[in-house]
């Protein structure tokens, strides 16, 4: 429990444990100091930044090293500590990982969801923060990443590509500057399974609302507004906000470039499920699809079209801006055996 853990790193545990990482007396001793590195830096709450960041040094020098199941564990301490603010961020990235992080996402392997899982916390911190992702060349590494065949891998890289895209205009423009990155996340916010879909809504959702006219243009032209559209009969409230506001941001983005997106949410059906969703059950849906009924198609004669819904003042939402993402679901939802959350594993100290 982190009761427990919190006696044992209280009892000045971490340091002796660092010593035998360092210095191990065999390659059984080395695996099985890392993984109880990484029970200390696990678990919600999280210990202090203190208690944990002197082992960081020791984990950079695993990473470089040969001892395959030692680096598994490794990555997963790591994503625990970096799994807090800015603060734990930092903490990791004045190690210089990023470009280390970055190489190990070329290829499959067991390290590949707790560094993809680390990489994902780093972006969900400042602009700073995500900019040292960028700058190892993280991009490079999304083609390999979105086509992989596990799905819990897809949902984690449109989650860290969601955070890229709700940072700086420059960074957005990074993330379509990609070719073929942002055609296939649109394509995966269509056709992927649901919990891919999510993650692949909000990279959408993020440079509809987050960048410029010109960035709004190109994820149009990646066909943006089909996707959104395809979304706009699901069961699910908050997703149905997030499609609706980034739907109503690349129109008026249209509006504003002479462009008639308008046509294209209608070709798609939009507008026949934005009139629908003037039934729906969530006020905030009601409202959202009302107001873009009004603004953006209209009526020559309002007084003859019964089922419009009166006109909106006044309300605001809170999906207007782009938005990070801590996902604090990925240790429930994916199962452990190297697909999800780091295993719980006992060892046989006999044998060291």
């Amino acid at each position: 429990s982190t009761a427990l853990r919190d006696v044992v790193l209280a009892a000045n545990a971490m340091q002796p444990l660092i010593l035998n990482i360092i210095k191990p007396e065999n390659n059984s001793l080395l695996t099985n100091c890392v993984w109880a590195l990484s029970n200390f830096c696990r678990g919600k709450p999280q210990p202090a930044i203190g208690q944990v960041e002197s082992a960081i040094p020791a984990i950079v020098d695993i990473l470089r090293g040969d001892n395959e199941d030692a680096k598994i564990d490794a990555l997963w301490a790591l994503s625990y500590i970096s799994d807090g603010g800015e603060e734990h961020v930092d903490a990791v990235l004045q190690s210089n990982l990023a470009p280390l992080l970055v190489e190990i996402l070329g290829e499959e392997s067991k390290m590949l969801t707790p560094a993809l899982r680390t990489v994902g916390n780093i972006v969900t911190g400042n602009d700073k923060q995500t900019q040292a992702i960028l700058d190892a060349n993280f991009l490079e590494r999304m083609k390999f990443l979105l086509n992989n065949e596990r799905r819990a891998i897809k949902k984690e890289a449109c989650w860290v590509l969601s955070n890229i895209a709700a940072g700086t205009e420059t960074q957005i423009g990074s993330v379509l500057g990609r070719q073929g990155c942002m055609a296939q996340v649109v394509e995966m916010a269509e056709h992927a399974t649901w919990e891919v879909r999510k993650e692949a809504i909000w990279v959408v959702s993020n440079v509809a609302t987050g960048g410029t006219k010109y960035h709004v243009q190109s994820v149009v032209e990646c066909g943006a507004i089909d996707s959104l559209c395809s979304l706009l009969d699901i069961n699910d409230t908050k997703m149905l906000l997030v499609s609706l506001d980034a739907l109503e941001s690349i129109l008026r983005v249209g509006q504003e470039l002479g462009k008639d997106y308008t046509s294209f949410v209608d070709e798609c059906d939009g507008l026949e499920k934005l009139e629908q969703l003037q039934e729906h059950q969530s006020d905030d849906v009601y409202k959202k699809a009302v107001e873009i009924i009004e603004t953006f198609f209209g009526c020559e004669d309002e007084a003859e079209d019964e089922n419009l819904a009166p006109t909106l003042n006044g309300d605001t939402y809170a999906f207007g801006i782009p938005q990070k993402q801590i996902n604090e679901s990925f240790e429930e939802e994916c199962p452990a055996n190297g697909h999800g959350s780091q295993p719980f594993a006992t060892y046989n100290f006999a044998a060291v």
